[in-house]
């Protein structure tokens, strides 16, 4: 796979840097985190961009793009802290869909997600689970019109942002997914703010009636899209950390170079040039382990593929949180004040720990991948 940008992916790169950079300010940033819902207008920004259609098959109105491609816009995304529903609905719920073999569904959700106006997520982690793909108590039946679905979600990403959910459910004792409207009756979304500054939601369906259609896959299969998807996110996640490494050394290197002590910048104290020569160190391990990510996504064989994910995402944690750290504590007391940006990132590198699987868990996947 060649991650050498092409003519295309240089431009896309550019434009969404550029969008980042005026749309996604400091301030713009903390009053959407403090707001329940989506920004529709930052939402159809990116839209506009091609960001929502990225992953989506040509056949659906989508941009069919590859996992290079992927990489760079979510670490332009990074740099910016933009918490918009990307990883959540364009990567994760989009993979899901492209991958689940109902060209039905596929019809249905895919053009939409494409151009921005249907945001789709993931609810598959329930109350009292961590790192669970299987759910408990989620039940789904059928009935004489389709089927009923009961059950609540926690932690789904992005979910007060929601048009559609992509809900995972026991019917007949297999793994299902379900696409459920946001506004159908029996669905309750309490959407609450995260500390990163992302927001999530808690989701009730109590007897949720829907119709034959509302079945997207099922069984192994359903395990097996559901499986690729979160990899797929995963990967993401690598890159969009790598991206707010790289900008958090930047302003880490503009502070030391302004701050005086001593009638001298503190960038010319040489044991301070290699803490930011660690943190770039840092930084370009975790962009590195990204890119062994998204090889991993084009392997055949599932477990070559979890193996790099994983082993990817371990790197990611450990080196946003050497980056946050070492970033805080160069600015000194200000550095986790309110009102510097720096909390912002650091807040956001070591989340990235815990998302879509702690070191815990990828951990104990590689170990039994390896054994």
């Amino acid at each position: 796979m060649d991650f050498t940008y092409n003519d295309e992916q240089r431009m896309l790169t550019d434009s969404v840097r550029k969008l980042v950079s005026d749309a996604w300010t400091f301030e713009a940033r903390r009053a959407r985190a403090s707001t329940a819902g989506l920004d529709r207008t930052a939402w159809g920004a990116l839209a506009e961009l091609g960001v929502a259609g990225l992953l989506v098959p040509q056949e659906y109105d989508g941009f069919g793009e590859s996992p290079a491609t992927l990489i760079a816009v979510q670490f332009e995304l990074g740099r910016g802290l933009v918490s918009a529903p990307v990883i959540p609905s364009a990567v994760i719920a989009t993979t899901l869909l492209a991958h689940c073999g109902n060209p039905a569904a596929q019809s249905e959700r895919l053009p939409a997600m494409a151009t921005g106006e249907d945001v789709t997520v993931v609810a598959w982690l329930e109350p009292g689970q961590r790192d669970a793909v299987r759910p408990q108590n989620t039940l789904a039946h059928a009935s004489a019109t389709g089927y009923v679905l009961s059950g609540k979600k926690h932690l789904v990403w992005s979910g007060g942002a929601a048009d559609h959910f992509l809900v995972t459910a026991l019917l007949e004792g297999d793994l299902a997914v379900f696409q459920v409207p946001a506004a159908a009756a029996g669905v309750t979304v309490d959407d609450y703010p995260t500390m990163d500054r992302y927001r999530c939601a808690s989701v009730s369906f109590n007897a949720v009636a829907l119709p034959a259609t509302a079945l997207v896959v099922q069984g192994e299969h359903a395990e097996s899209a559901l499986g690729l998807a979160l990899d797929y996110g995963v990967t993401a996640v690598c890159a969009h950390a790598a991206g707010a490494m790289e900008r958090l050394v930047e302003i880490t290197s503009d502070y030391l170079k302004t701050r005086r002590q001593f009638g001298r910048p503190l960038a010319d104290f040489q044991v301070l040039q290699h803490r930011l020569a660690d943190m770039l160190l840092h930084k370009e391990l975790a962009a590195s382990m990204a890119y062994v990510a998204a090889v991993g996504l084009a392997e055949t064989d599932p477990a070559e593929r979890q193996r790099l994910v994983s082993s990817a995402k371990v790197a990611a944690g450990d080196a946003g949180r050497y980056v946050g750290e070492n970033a805080v504590q160069l600015h000194g007391g200000i550095g986790v004040t309110d009102e510097l940006e720096v909390g912002d990132y650091f807040k956001r590198l070591i989340y990235t720990d815990y998302l879509l699987g702690s070191a815990d868990f990828h951990l104990s996947r590689l170990e039994t991948l390896l054994v």
